[in-house]
């Protein structure tokens, strides 16, 4: 039997490729598990599951899964979909604390009947966007955010009008949701009196596109660049 010639090195065999490192701090990404771990439990007893079916619910989850899996199509969806939204939102917060009314939007911020620490988790509408940017801007931006958030949120839409409460309507728990993602109007009192309430619907599903999510991705594609490289965690990064 031949031997092996102890002076030659053994072969190393395959080797699992190395990891990159880490592109978002560990802190962080354990900081916002443990608000999620938080929000979640306070958020479905107090409003009920549906809840999670709001767009900048949706967006929560989102950013979970793209902090851990540095995930430049899901932190880009979880963007285009919320960041102007939310940014008009902390403008009307910040102006309805100086006194002011701009859309009403906040109203449900300072109404005493919910409990004040519910209200405090509703804080991260104003600083969820400015952490998706940075997130875009660590991880890159994936163009196929844009197509599959307009997915997401048609059939967030579509799901909230066919079989969600519409506004008005009284329900059990008061404190849960009505006119989810504004299918129904823009009010939770009763819904919108100017068109038949399939052309709103069609309103929502084209004038949020074009006033929102559109103009997101096109900002974030031409500040943020592309991804470095494929996101870890099974979740491809594809390049423009």
């Amino acid at each position: 039997m031949h031997r092996m010639n102890p002076a030659l090195p053994a072969s190393p065999g395959p080797r699992l490729a190395a990891k990159g490192p880490a592109r978002v701090p560990r802190w962080l990404k354990l900081a916002y598990s443990g608000f999620m771990a938080v929000l979640i439990p306070v958020y479905w007893d107090h409003y009920g599951p549906t809840n999670f079916l709001y767009f900048c619910d949706v967006a929560l989850l989102l950013t979970l899964a793209a902090l851990w899996w540095e995930s430049p199509l899901l932190a880009g969806m979880a963007a285009v979909g919320i960041v102007v939204p939310q940014l008009f939102w902390a403008l009307d917060f910040g102006a309805r604390c100086l006194g002011l009314r701009l859309t009403g939007m906040t109203e449900y911020m300072f109404e005493s009947q919910r409990p004040l620490f519910t209200r405090g988790l509703s804080l991260f509408h104003g600083w969820l966007p400015f952490l998706l940017l940075y997130l875009v801007a660590r991880l890159g931006y994936d163009r196929r955010a844009l197509a599959a958030w307009c997915a997401t949120g048609w059939a967030l839409m579509l799901v909230a009008y066919c079989w969600m409460p519409a506004p008005g309507t009284v329900l059990a728990n008061p404190m849960h949701p009505v006119n989810i993602n504004y299918v129904f109007g823009l009010s939770d009192d009763a819904p919108q009196r100017w068109m038949p309430p399939g052309a709103w619907l069609a309103l929502m599903m084209t004038g949020l596109p074009l006033l929102a999510w559109v103009p997101a991705h096109f900002a974030l594609a031409r500040l943020c660049g592309a991804p470095a490289r494929a996101a870890r965690g099974g979740v491809a990064a594809g390049r423009a």
